[in-house]
């Protein structure tokens, strides 16, 4: 009977040492994520690599990571991604023909400062500003909607079809495109300026340049009227020698 009570209370003073340990520690739920990064969604991806290289070289992916961390636009932020391939469809020397602030133009025309999912691209209103600007202003595209539920986007320059979202979650939506979006600003044909017109303009009467402009010889000629005032005194005088010469 004692060993039976003792065994009892040993089993009721394992159950209260069982109920006050700590249990284990909470794990995070299935697909529970971070901080949107937008270099995180672009290492992912596989196919990015001269994208990634090109924002951290301006300096671009720590901006944008700071403002979609810090809240900085409560819209959110749309990224179209070209991949490898489509800076290699590139002419030559194109990146390196660009200056450092051209370079940083051309990420940023990449980015909106807007949230899109592929259905409220239908609702986007041309021209839909970009993040990157110049003396004319923000750099914009043209965005429309296929009857196939795709997204054409247009600089202007290029066009290319965007098909497939590498996240969409907001506030960081990132678009995967086999074009590099070139800005019309950058790369888009200029028009000649205007050439001068010469002046045709015909100088008004008694301008000083025309009375200044006459005939060659004009300031030596002599007035007509001093010349036959001369001419008569010397046929007077003529009149006048063989006259004396008779008498």
């Amino acid at each position: 009977m004692a060993r039976s009570v003792a065994v009892v209370v040993l089993l009721a003073m394992a159950a209260v040492a069982a109920a006050q340990a700590p249990g284990p520690a909470a794990t995070p739920a299935a697909g529970a994520t971070g901080p949107p990064n937008v270099t995180a969604v672009l290492e992912k991806g596989g196919q990015y690599t001269t994208f990634i290289r090109l924002m951290k070289e301006t300096q671009q992916d720590t901006q944008l990571n700071s403002q979609l961390n810090n809240s900085f636009n409560g819209n959110g932020y749309t990224v179209f991604a070209p991949t490898d391939n489509a800076f290699n469809n590139l002419k030559p020397g194109t990146l390196n023909s660009l200056t450092q602030q051209q370079q940083v133009a051309l990420v940023q025309g990449h980015v909106l400062p807007q949230f899109y999912s592929m259905d409220s691209f239908q609702t986007a209103s041309n021209p839909v500003r970009t993040q990157a600007s110049g003396t004319d202003g923000p750099y914009t595209l043209n965005i429309t909607s296929t009857t196939n539920s795709n997204v054409n986007v247009s600089t202007g320059v290029v066009e290319v079809t965007v098909t497939n979202a590498l996240s969409a979650v907001k506030p960081l939506a990132v678009y995967s495109v086999d074009k590099v979006l070139l800005p019309f600003e950058l790369f888009g044909v200029k028009a000649p300026a205007a050439a001068p017109t010469a002046s045709t303009a015909k100088p008004k009467k008694g301008d000083s340049t025309e009375a200044a402009s006459g005939p060659a010889g004009a300031e030596d000629a002599e007035p007509t009227g001093a010349a036959s005032a001369r001419a008569v005194g010397w046929g007077v005088a003529g009149l006048a020698a063989v006259v004396g010469c008779l008498l």
